[in-house]
């Protein structure tokens, strides 16, 4: 295995003290609209450098070592011994449909072990090599972690196959020397939960299984130590069956809270009833005010559905990031880091919602049961989720398309076939105005991912000779279709730019996706009837109602016209 299929950038970033990086969305296979097992995830970080891994399958030789890598850091950290016979993965899934996603909570902060070998991201890749179904996987998580001791701070990781979804939560046990100089406490503390059919979950950066079922391992899985550990190191006192483990190994602040479960409230009140319930604990303001690890959705989930949800900004709730005056004169729900600020010695917070700008790579990845094992998909993208958009990439698929290649560009390499690069190019152009532009590229996300979907079914229902036919037909449509998208979005890219330069706006004849589907002439604009292409009627719209009266407020005196 290539040194590079274990390497990402840091996926852990701190922010109100506590990580908070990435989001998860888990949809069960009686909670989908097409039957399938749905888990979404969106690696957020300012250092991370958005492409598609593939590490392909194989047989290897009696005494193959493979090295792991740090996944935050690139660093050095092992060897093991290889497997027998290893599957192919692409992206965070594998060719059995395996799916695995994770967020970062940190946990606290002793119980991390400076000695382990094993950090997060290589047990998500290593395990996607070496499992087929989710219960071996988190077998195997077990194994690895406790063979080699585990490198990295809490986690929660959702993990998902064909047949059923699961969350599960782990942490490391410190280090305590041993006399022989290692670690008499190698290892983690966990617990795994399978979300029942028909319901949803997430989790956004905090622990979220509180108690659980001691009795039941159909439908929990734990470390036989997860509750004497905790007795052990004084985090709990009270009976096993009032053991929490979110709140043994995790406990939740304010910015737990409003920086993290918020993320997971946003997706529930979307897709439940009833959850604006739980507004004040979202808010950070009444943390015994819980809400449920899963719920039921009031209609079942659609994939565009789970698409949408991933580009929210709290939209309609009280912490809706485009009505404050932070959004500035044009709505933009962004906020630039550090995410705490002070003025008069009064603290604040910004907010983190699930669309972010430091997004690397996010997908949506589907297990589908209806289908062969080898046909699962996952939809996938780069940058901000909100101004970017998914294409589908069958989990069989042995090619990565070009412009999602891992060696074509980097966070210190501009690239101009990267697809990293273009969305990024087009994104950061969008926030200058974003009430606007964000409007046009919406249009164009949702016609393809619309006609992508539509297309994917009758890509399934092809008839193919035998597997290997059927998977070199789907590689080479996961590979021309998302080469497509970054045509297409080469297009939207200069129509923005000419529409939107400069602060105004030209008119046009159609709309942008007239533009991309027609030749993209200067004949799609408005002009002044010389026949010298010179732009007619053009829109000069300012700024909002909001910013131009807090202009007026700070500085009126010296802007005021006087008559």
């Amino acid at each position: 295995m290539k040194k590079r299929s274990l390497l990402c950038a840091a996926a852990a970033l701190l922010l109100y003290g506590t990580a908070a990086a990435c989001t998860n969305f888990i949809v069960t296979r009686g909670a989908s609209t097409d039957g399938s097992i749905m888990v979404s995830y969106a690696a957020d970080s300012h250092a991370l450098y958005g492409a598609l891994y593939h590490t392909p399958g194989g047989r290897h030789k009696a005494g193959s070592m493979l090295p792991v890598y740090c996944w935050d850091e690139g660093n050095y950290l092992t060897s093991i011994p290889q497997v027998p016979v290893t599957y192919s993965t692409i992206g965070n899934m594998n060719e059995h449909s395996l799916i695995i996603g994770e967020t970062t909570y940190g946990g606290r902060p002793e119980l991390v072990d400076k000695s382990g070998k094993i950090d997060y991201g290589s047990l998500i890749y290593i395990t996607l090599q070496r499992a087929r179904t989710a219960r071996e996987a988190i077998r195997t998580i077990v194994e690895l972690a406790n063979e080699y001791g585990y490198a990295s701070s809490g986690e929660s990781f959702s993990i998902a196959d064909r047949e059923e979804a699961w969350i599960m939560e782990f942490i490391g046990k410190g280090f305590r020397e041993n006399g022989r100089g290692g670690n008499a406490d190698k290892g983690i503390v966990w617990v795994a939960r399978r979300i029942p059919d028909g319901y949803v979950c997430a989790h956004a950066n905090q622990a979220r299984i509180t108690s659980f079922p001691l009795d039941d391992p159909e439908n929990c899985l734990y470390a036989p130590d997860v509750i004497s550990f905790a007795r052990e190191r004084g985090y709990f006192s009270g009976s096993d069956a009032e053991f929490s483990f979110a709140d043994a190994y995790a406990p939740a602040d304010f910015g737990a809270l409003r920086g993290c479960e918020a993320r997971v409230w946003a997706f529930f009140r979307t897709v439940a009833e009833g959850i604006d319930v739980y507004e004040d604990y979202a808010m950070g303001y009444n943390p015994q005010h819980k809400m449920p690890l899963w719920v039921k959705p009031a209609e079942k989930v659609s994939p565009k559905t789970l698409f949408d949800c991933m580009r929210d900004h709290y939209e309609g709730t009280p912490m809706d990031m485009t009505k404050d005056l932070g959004a500035g004169g044009h709505a933009c729900p962004y906020r630039w880091r550090p995410m705490y600020f002070e003025v008069d010695g009064v603290e604040y917070c910004n907010e983190r919602a699930t669309a972010t700008q430091q997004t690397g790579f996010w997908f949506v990845a589907q297990a589908r049961p209806q289908l062969p094992a080898d046909m699962g998909i996952l939809w996938f993208g780069v940058d901000d989720a909100a101004t970017s958009c998914l294409t589908p990439i069958y989990c069989s698929a042995t090619e990565v398309p070009e412009c999602f290649r891992e060696d074509n560009g980097s966070m210190l390499n501009y690239s101009p076939t990267s697809a990293f690069w273009l969305f990024n190019r087009t994104t950061n152009f969008a926030y200058m105005r974003y009430d606007m532009i964000s409007q046009d590229i919406r249009k164009v996300t949702d016609a393809w991912e619309n006609s992508r979907l539509e297309e994917v079914k009758r890509q399934d229902a092809a008839a193919f000779p035998s597997p290997k036919a059927r998977r070199k037909a789907l590689t080479a449509y996961s590979v021309e279709t998302a080469q497509e998208l970054f045509d297409r979005w080469q297009r939207l890219n200069a129509y923005l730019l000419v529409k939107y330069i400069d602060g105004n706006v030209k008119s046009e004849h159609g709309d942008v996706l007239t533009f991309l589907d027609g030749d993209g002439s200067p004949a799609h604009w408005v002009e002044n009837g010389s026949g010298k292409q010179i732009p007619d009627k053009i829109q000069f719209p300012g700024y909002n109602e909001k910013w131009k009266r807090a202009v007026a407020k700070d500085n009126g005196e010296v802007l005021k016209v006087v008559k």
